[in-house]
């Protein structure tokens, strides 16, 4: 059976021989190994993949002997992640994700759709997902919020993604799902942050677009970065054709940032991501 080892911590000298004479020690064999060093605050990554019988308990006791006493480990098995997705009106996100879980590609078990309107309630249902319409029209931000957790509390989610939910979210809001609260953002961060990402591109007349995927945090479109890509664009384009070729970098660019989390290969540090690719 293979298991995933994720440990970071502050660097010291043979890290690395410490934790695979760990592994050694209990006759597992690693199957992929990566590990890096941030030398501006000398933090420690590593992600192991392994594969043998092993006893979770006795085998983190002894990582935790070896390793410094701030060292985070966590041993898994790379299972499928439970998720909610929400959305607004745009399908293109959304459409993507359902699909690619419609047909396995997605680590992940879509358990349920949330959305502010009903424009997308059709296209869910086709997939025999759950749909949750909560309205957010005549209702403060705090009472719309507090409904949407509650659908979400039901499900139990490891991960929510926003697939185009066009709404600013409270701090209180994020705070359930610290570092779980995945976003799509039009445009190439930290440029143009906001809703009218294409018009700003327009006015500037710049020559590249893109999109960024990243967790959410308590500042807008400020969380750390999963993913990024751009694709040219020139002065022939208006903004409503930036916005439809930007729509084919944004669900490129969020469903290769879902499969890095999905599957383990990104570790949050501070404002930033290492990532295992």
């Amino acid at each position: 059976m293979a298991h995933l080892l994720l440990i970071n911590c502050p660097d010291e000298p043979g890290l690395v021989y410490k934790i695979t004479g760990v592994l050694f020690g209990h006759q597992l064999n690693i199957i992929r190994n990566g590990e890096f060093v941030e030398r501006h605050d000398n933090h420690f990554f590593m992600r192991t993949e392994f594969a043998g019988a092993v006893e979770p308990a006795t085998l983190l006791a002894e990582l935790e002997a070896v390793l410094p006493a701030a060292a985070h480990i966590r041993l898994t098995n790379n299972h499928r992640k439970d998720i909610v997705l929400m959305a607004t009106k745009e399908h293109h996100c959304l459409s993507e994700l359902l699909v690619r879980h419609a047909f396995g590609e997605m680590n992940a078990r879509v358990l349920a759709v949330v959305s502010n309107y009903e424009v997308l309630g059709d296209l869910t249902r086709r997939f025999d997902i759950p749909f949750h319409y909560i309205t957010h029209e005549g209702k403060s931000r705090e009472a719309h919020e507090a409904e949407v957790l509650a659908v979400l509390t039901q499900y139990q989610p490891e991960f929510v993604v926003l697939a185009k939910y066009m709404r600013i979210l409270s701090s209180d809001f994020v705070a359930h799902y610290s570092n779980r609260l995945i976003n799509i953002h039009h445009s190439f961060l930290p440029a143009f942050v906001g809703a009218s990402p294409y018009a700003q591109a327009y006015e500037r007349g710049v020559k590249i677009i893109g999109a960024t995927a990243h967790f959410v945090n308590e500042q807008l479109d400020q969380g750390p970065i999963i993913s990024q890509s751009v694709i040219p664009i020139d002065h022939t384009q208006s903004a409503r054709e930036m916005a439809q070729a930007g729509r084919d970098v944004e669900k490129i660019v969020l469903a290769r940032s879902l499969k890095l989390v999905f599957d383990e290969q990104v570790f949050v540090h501070r404002n930033k991501t290492v990532i295992f690719d």
